[in-house]
């Protein structure tokens, strides 16, 4: 894409995004996201009924008086979105494509974490790590954020999931929120490999899965044979959709591929989310914040 049209692109993607977080859930992503700790704010007198493990003697030996600490939650975050490149995300039925959701979306939540002055960071991969940003503050590196999600031209057309994260796991030297954005495709029947590092990185942060599909990729029309390509191996297949069975079969195969997917990020205490290119994501999100919220 052209620097001008670039831009002007980048400009538009932060209008939408600034309303998004405006009006729909900068409240819920607030509380559902809150600080890590407290810090020491002030002191003030004390009063019949505080607890008495919060006087602070220093202070009130000075004074001749009795004071207590306060303290304040330590709001600041870091924020890590994480988001798959591969060429699946190219897929799209309606009129948007996986990817274009996958970058609007992950623009939203930068927006989110900055309004609420956290600082917001960046990993892209394809079938290698495409880019790292670290997490940072201010707008100069949220609008280089949504410029490269945007502009993203991935090198290659696989996924290199668990480098991805076993690769986060080891820069990132404090807590923080990470946002995996990806499809999850796996043809794999077992556990795919990523689920390890999936867990190692929960361990030590807060995950949360953001899944992107397409409802062509579970319901397909009847239309006869077609052929289906996968773009990320190549690899082609001739599938009948004019029968039952066929059709059937499919929505068996995503069916089965969702509950083992469930299973995994249950089983790590990962957050999932189900996003669709045919529902306004926001709302998605929104109904998130909120539940999360309600658990804290």
């Amino acid at each position: 894409m052209l620097t001008e049209e670039l831009m002007r692109e980048v400009r538009r993607l932060e209008i939408r995004a600034r309303r998004r977080v405006s009006d729909l859930f900068a409240g819920e992503y607030h509380s559902a996201f809150k600080g890590q700790g407290i810090e020491f704010a002030d002191v003030r007198e004390y009063e019949p009924g505080d607890d008495v493990r919060s006087i602070d003697w220093n202070v009130t030996a000075r004074a001749g008086k009795p004071f207590i600490k306060r303290f304040s939650e330590e709001r600041q975050l870091s924020v890590v979105l994480v988001v798959d490149l591969s060429a699946s995300g190219l897929f799209g039925s309606g009129d948007k494509s996986k990817a274009r959701l996958m970058a609007e979306m992950g623009a939203v939540l930068a927006m989110a974490a900055a309004r609420n002055n956290d600082r917001v960071g960046m990993m892209t991969f394809s079938d290698q790590i495409e880019l790292f940003i670290p997490p940072r503050k201010g707008r100069n590196g949220l609008l280089r954020l949504m410029r490269e999600l945007l502009d993203a031209e991935p090198r290659g057309r696989g996924r290199a999931f668990a480098d991805a994260l076993s690769t986060l796991r080891g820069v990132l030297d404090r807590h923080s929120i990470v946002f995996v954005i990806s499809d999850f495709l796996d043809e794999s029947s077992g556990d795919p490999d990523w689920e390890l590092p999936l867990r190692l990185l929960a361990r030590r942060h807060d995950v949360v899965a953001l899944r992107v599909s397409d409802p062509r990729e579970r319901q397909l029309p009847a239309i006869g044979l077609i052929e289906l390509e996968d773009p990320e191996s190549g690899g082609r297949v001739l599938v009948d959709t004019s029968g039952r069975s066929g059709r059937a079969r499919r929505r068996r195969a995503a069916d089965e591929h969702e509950q083992r997917l469930r299973s995994i990020f249950r089983r790590d205490r990962v957050d999932l989310v189900d996003i669709s290119t045919d529902r306004p994501f926001a709302d998605d999100l929104a109904r998130y914040f909120h539940q999360r919220e309600r658990r804290r």
